[in-house]
């Protein structure tokens, strides 16, 4: 180098021909200056990859992220987003690392990556290369959201998991708790408002408070119910008899005698003389005590008569002249008696009231007045026991509106349902004066199956009425909830609340799920409710399964009893799930088409064609098991939550 500065020295000072060794050392500036160009543009280019992939990799550990927190599991993914983003061979570099970290169990992923970028051109010059490094944090960010939680809490809810001892519901409250935890550790630091809906469903909703509350009169007054009417017959009953009315009379029984004795030893000599001295015959006289008897009987005219008769024995003494052989007439003497009575009738009438004795029951359909038991009041029917009163209060849910009997529906945002006067599948439309348009309370306690039996088998009936029948079964989930922010506490209440039972009917829940979520409907003041943030609002439905489509026609469902009802098939059997489908998948369009995402978990059963067709795009998940259920909840709540770089 002190050679060089004194060559360039005297190069300076010679002003004789030095342009050529000038030339030749701007040659070395020049390459000094392009090779610097050179080698700053690699290292920004590889510090911008660097950045990306730091990037990419703490956004997929933070996705990886469960209830687990940030464990080895989140780290390798986040380590393995970081590489996959990352070529050292084409990049140049080396010594590349990656140390992703979380100060709060994998709420925020916070990361250093590193690499040493060799020099391509400046090495000539002893620049040794460029050390770079960057940093970058990905966190769960949430924006204003409402979130309706669909929830299938069916009979085979209840069934355990294979290989558990837990059963389908445990596992989706468990679910859903980590749901909530993941949603609201989002919201940490932020002034977004959540909030959360649910709707459980079976054979029907229960739904009754909130129709009540937004107003009475969407609910009728009177509903025709498949029920049974108590048969009477009269009977006559004698309850007392009339005052005595009384007949006396008397009469004497027949007269018996003792033998003759000699009076005295006179003799006559004829028989005219022995007349003149013949004594007169005594007087009946009592002979001894009197007996009284008394008989009571009912005549064929139903009257009541009392005999009383009075018994008095009695005698006298009769004389008359006798001849006997030639010795003359003599006086002889007897004893006479009798039975002499008395009587009195005491004849009482009947006081009799007619009465109605139960016969039998009629199967039938029965017009109830459901004024009073739709404001949660107890009411009273003869269903109980030979027509007794039995008092039932209403549990809340429903039976639906007014429908028409067709194979298939479909929705288009021109023409909404067809075919059209399906009330029942209707979203937004309020109820009007007639009756079709409302809804009515599910009335289990007087709801019966008509039946009849053959060779020992019991079968549906369609005859009305029928002699047999037997209460229809009937079940009613938790009541369904409006939109509105909740607390750890409350949440995991409801969650816990949830009762597995019922028939599978998902068009039930998701007209009623649309129903309480839509901001044109008739709960849109709940749904519209502007947040403290003035955001927007995003909308979803989570809508959980455990079955196919199950409908039964002997239980009574939002659509009555099918069987006998038949509002959704013709003949009450028919295509009857196939039908129910068709409205589910029509009601799916309607949703999606308000803006709501649909998500659509299968849990413990295989995707089926329907719920892939309801679900939102990339919005369908299957659960086998609870950890799947759990991991299907927790990619919601990640994609309900905005997933971002912080920096």
């Amino acid at each position: 180098m002190p050679a060089l500065r004194r060559l360039l020295q005297s190069l300076a000072r010679n002003r004789q021909g030095n342009i050529l060794p000038l030339s030749a050392m701007a040659i070395f500036a020049v390459a000094a200056l392009i090779g610097g160009a050179i080698d700053i543009s690699r290292a920004w280019r590889t510090q911008t990859r660097l950045q990306a992939a730091c990037d990419a990799g703490v956004l997929a550990g933070r996705r990886a992220v469960t209830t687990n927190g940030f464990d080895a599991t989140a780290r390798s993914q986040a380590e393995n987003y970081f590489f996959a983003n990352f070529d050292e061979a084409h990049q140049g570099s080396r010594d590349t690392a990656f140390a992703p970290e979380s100060a709060d169990r994998g709420g925020s992923i916070d990361a250093v990556a590193t690499t040493t970028l060799p020099p391509l051109m400046m090495q000539l010059f002893g620049f040794a290369g460029f050390d770079l490094s960057v940093r970058c944090t990905a966190s769960m960010g949430v924006g204003n959201s409402d979130i309706m939680m669909v929830l299938d809490t069916t009979g085979s809810m209840s069934w355990q998991l294979a290989g558990s001892t837990q059963t389908r519901i445990e596992a989706l409250r468990a679910a859903m708790k980590n749901f909530y935890a993941t949603v609201e550790a989002s919201l940490s630091g932020t002034n977004a408002r959540v909030r959360y809906g649910f709707v459980p469903y079976s054979s029907s909703v229960n739904v009754g408070a909130l129709l009540r509350n937004l107003d009475p009169s969407y609910l009728v007054d009177s509903w025709t119910i498949q029920s049974r009417r108590a048969v009477y017959r009269t009977v006559q009953t004698t309850t007392g008899y009339s005052a005595p009315v009384r007949t006396t009379g008397s009469g004497t029984s027949s007269t018996s005698y003792s033998n003759y004795s000699s009076f005295s030893s006179t003799r006559y000599n004829n028989s005219t003389q022995c007349s003149r001295a013949l004594p007169a015959n005594t007087a009946w006289a009592n002979n001894g005590s009197s007996t009284t008897t008394t008989q009571t009987r009912t005549n064929s005219s139903g009257q009541r008569v009392t005999t009383t008769t009075v018994t008095q024995p009695q005698r006298l003494t009769e004389y008359a002249c006798s001849s006997s052989g030639g010795s003359g007439w003599g006086i002889i003497w007897r004893y006479a008696y009798r039975d002499s009575y008395s009587y009195t009738y005491d004849t009482e009438n009947p006081i009799q009231t007619s009465s109605q004795v139960f016969d039998r029951w009629d199967y039938l359909p029965v017009t109830y007045d459901t004024s009073r038991f739709k404001n949660f009041e107890s009411v009273s029917t003869p269903t109980g026991d030979n027509g007794a009163l039995v008092s039932s209060t209403w549990a809340g849910c429903i039976e639906e509106r007014s429908t028409v009997s067709e194979p298939s529906f479909t929705w288009s945002t021109l023409g909404g349902f067809t075919p059209a006067g399906a009330q029942d599948m209707e979203i937004d439309l309020a109820p009007d004066s007639s009756a079709g348009s409302k809804w009515a309370p599910m009335w289990p306690n007087v709801a019966y199956i008509r039946t009849v039996t053959s060779n020992g088998v019991v079968y549906m009936n369609s005859a009305s009425p029928s002699s047999t029948g037997q209460q229809a079964q009937s079940f009613c989930p938790t009541p369904a909830r409006l939109l509105s922010t909740m607390n750890s506490s409350a949440f995991s209440a409801f969650a816990d609340s949830l009762v597995a039972q019922g028939a599978t009917y998902h068009d039930i829940g998701m007209v009623w799920g649309a129903r309480l979520a839509s901001p044109d409907g008739l709960w849109s003041s709940n749904v519209r409710e502007p947040p403290a943030n003035g955001g927007e609002v995003s909308r979803h439905m989570i809508f959980m399964t455990d079955g196919e489509m199950a409908p039964s026609y002997a239980i009574q469902s939002a659509w009555g009893i099918e069987f006998h009802d038949r509002r959704v098939t013709d003949d009450g059997y028919s295509e009857d799930a196939a039908r129910h489908n068709s409205r589910f998948l029509a009601l799916c369009e309607a949703v999606k088409a308000k803006g709501i995402r649909i998500w659509v978990i299968a849990f413990a059963q295989a995707m089926t064609s329907e719920l892939q067709a309801c679900s939102s795009t990339d919005s369908a998940f299957t659960a086998a098991n609870a950890s799947q259920l759990d991991a299907a909840f927790q990619a919601i709540a990640k994609q309900v939550g905005e997933l971002r770089v912080v920096q």
